[in-house]
């Protein structure tokens, strides 16, 4: 994984989904010493979805990120990664929302898959009603091959957003990420869109 790789895919990236949308670095499967790459590669935003990992990682390089959390948050770890987080965009429980006190996205179950973490879209404005710093909503289509598939659900994000008056929507991965910028994203995370082969 080289930096001059990295920095080329980032930038294309960027251009390619506009100053509107943020590209979040996606670094569950990056190792501490792989994230050296992505500093030298000038990736500003990553996003984390173990808060053991968000630690380790930010015990090494600070500054040299912005950092948001994007994996299923525990009560018990909000803390830590309020800590460390501009932005959380997976908040989807009132024992979270009573510890969490950095901005956050709800994480919102639009599938209705029981494996997926969120909240039930009919239960989200008693949801937002638990947390005073809701930016947006986030959300985790089933997973498909083809990256229309993901539309409906990027679609009723925005409807749902826009219904509760909320700007930033986080949706869209690396293989569905073009679908959810025409959708509204203004975060999408991405991984394997910067450096796989």
């Amino acid at each position: 994984m080289s930096a001059d790789r990295i920095r080329d895919r980032y930038e294309r990236l960027r251009e390619e989904v506009g100053p509107g949308v943020t590209v979040v670095a996606a670094t569950k499967y990056v190792s501490v010493e792989g994230m050296a790459a992505l500093a030298d590669a000038g990736v500003e935003v990553v996003g984390e979805n173990r808060a053991q990992d968000l630690e380790a990682k930010h015990a090494v390089y600070g500054d040299a990120f912005r950092w948001h959390f994007i994996g299923h948050l525990q009560s018990r770890k909000a803390k830590l990664v309020d800590r460390i987080c501009e932005l959380v965009h997976s908040l989807d429980s009132a024992s979270s929302a009573a510890r969490l006190t950095a901005p956050a996205l709800v994480e919102v179950n639009l599938s209705g898959e029981s494996t997926k973490s969120g909240v039930a879209p009919d239960g989200l404005e008693a949801f937002l009603g638990l947390y005073g710093d809701v930016r947006g909503l986030m959300t985790m289509p089933p997973l498909a091959a083809d990256p229309e598939a993901s539309r409906p659900y990027f679609r009723r994000l925005r409807e749902l957003a826009g219904a509760h008056g909320l700007a930033e929507l986080s949706m869209g991965t690396s293989q569905d990420y073009r679908v959810a910028v025409e959708e509204g994203a203004t975060l999408i995370r991405v991984g394997s869109a910067l450096w796989a082969d």
